[in-house]
């Protein structure tokens, strides 16, 4: 629910997984890696929203409820207060953002994706340390 805003946007897109998980299951198709198969029909699910639609900006995003927390309250992205965390998270490219969600909210492998997005599992790795790298700079984290 990082992605979407709405509680009701998330049941329509896991529905929308489901719906071409089963055509593509219908078809006759082998699914290797059953995970990263949703996972890559969920992220490109939500690609295909936001192309359809500007990205709201982050307060906007907050007061319909966007939430960075899990299911528990936890923030598992940094050891930060969540405010501090989504502001951080929002200075952040697009291409990193989605990347260290992905690892670090969901937990994700490199590897895992690497299938989902169709990039290298180099490109992913190198991705998530340089938005890690930004996400210290811009939280003043020195390790």
């Amino acid at each position: 629910m990082v992605k979407l805003s709405h509680r009701d946007q998330a049941l329509d897109a896991v529905q929308e997984v489901f719906a071409r998980t089963w055509e593509y299951v219908l078809t006759g198709k082998e699914i290797g890696n059953f995970k990263s198969f949703l996972y890559k029909t969920a992220y490109h699910i939500v690609v295909d929203g936001y192309r359809k639609k500007k990205t709201e900006s982050l307060d906007s995003m907050r007061e319909e409820g966007f939430d960075l927390a899990d299911d528990k309250g936890d923030v598992p992205l940094l050891s930060v207060d969540g405010e501090n965390a989504l502001k951080a998270l929002a200075g952040l490219d697009g291409s990193y953002k989605d990347v260290v969600v992905m690892r670090y909210v969901h937990g994700l492998s490199p590897k895992e994706i690497a299938e989902i997005t169709g990039l290298t599992e180099n490109v992913i790795s190198v991705r998530i340390h340089r938005g890690l790298e930004k996400l210290r700079t811009i939280l003043n984290i020195n390790e």
